[in-house]
């Protein structure tokens, strides 16, 4: 069923007082197929609302994607390989497989978020990305209505970045994700805070559930919960620089946070560019940063989405002016 002139504010985590046009939610992909079908007015598919900034009413229709499921495709001694619907909840999946002591995601735990959207922004925390364990995700084209499928390779996947979210932005959503899983463990704790989490608990003897647990542990440390206090989670990517960028900047900041990438780059947290450039914990009219984490653009009542933009803007105007390097928005903007 369609409603018309819905308030979407239960629907995305900034908390901003924006309505749709017309708003319906699916639970099958036939169900998704027959309401793009029969509806030729624009429309966007809406996840868990967890990485969206609406700026103003969307005139159109809004489709929440709901679509289930978590079937076994195949397992052997190795590894395990699962399918997921899009619309199923991305932590309560991580804690579901790694309850069975599957590894693989465990230091994903606690993005918010559906499962639809791993692929599409390749999300990642402390070392892993999606693209570490997707084999496959099965997506809706909207030219012709058909579920297709793309391997990993296919999906392009970058940092923070696929092909959703260029060739196919706008133009397909996807309905299932498959990944694979380990069975035996190889686990990454070298970023960031996981192994002085370990250590102070006297953890010596690791599972996927105990590390996704300590990562739970790190992000409530630091990270606002959405249901407590708006925001739409990292506001901007961490910038990837060439090393003779980067290097002058390490030479004046002996300690600056940052990661090796690969042999020629480096990666700068852009919560510490943010932080330096004089914006952590700052307030804006009824905006700001989260006084733990600077990358968190929060709701502090009232907020607009124009308001969270333009605080965003002028963040990104200092931290150019302070390090001439240009961080680019990792939230959708509506």
């Amino acid at each position: 069923m369609i409603q018309t002139n819905i308030s979407l504010l239960p629907f995305h985590t900034f908390g901003a007082k924006v309505n749709a046009d017309f708003f319906t939610s699916v639970q099958t992909v036939e169900d998704l197929i027959d309401t793009i079908n029969d509806n030729s007015k624009n429309f966007l598919i809406l996840g868990g609302g967890s990485n969206v900034l609406f700026t103003k009413n969307y005139e159109g229709l809004i489709i929440k994607n709901e679509i289930p499921g978590f079937e076994i495709i195949q397992e052997n001694d190795q590894f395990i390989d699962i399918k997921i619907g899009a619309g199923e909840n991305w932590h309560d999946m991580v804690m579901k497989t790694v309850s069975h002591g599957w590894q693989g995601i465990e230091n994903l735990a606690l993005i918010p978020g559906t499962v639809g959207a791993a692929p599409i922004q390749n999300i990642g925390a402390y070392g892993v990305e999606a693209k570490d364990v997707i084999i496959a995700v099965d997506y809706l084209n909207y030219e012709d209505l058909k579920v297709k499928t793309f391997t990993n390779q296919e999906c392009n996947f970058g940092y923070r970045n696929s092909i959703f979210k260029n060739e196919l932005k706008g133009k397909a959503c996807v309905v299932n994700v498959t990944i694979r899983l380990n069975k035996q463990w190889d686990f990454n704790t070298s970023y960031g805070a996981i192994n002085q989490q370990l250590e102070e608990k006297n953890i010596t003897e690791v599972t996927p559930e105990i590390l996704a647990n300590t990562v739970i542990d790190i992000r409530n440390s630091k990270l606002p919960n959405p249901k407590e206090i708006g925001n739409c989670g990292s506001f901007f990517k961490n910038p990837v620089l060439p090393k003779d960028v980067v290097n002058p900047i390490l030479e004046k900041y002996e300690n600056a946070p940052h990661y090796k990438v690969g042999d020629d780059f480096i990666k700068l947290p852009a919560g510490w560019l943010i932080e330096k450039s004089g914006w952590k914990g700052k307030t804006k009219g009824n905006v700001g940063t989260y006084d733990k984490q600077a990358l968190v653009l929060i709701n502090k009542g009232g907020a607009t989405g124009e308001e969270a933009w333009d605080l965003a803007m002028t963040i990104k105007r200092d931290v150019f002016t302070k390090f001439g390097i240009d961080i680019e928005p990792e939230v959708n903007i509506i």
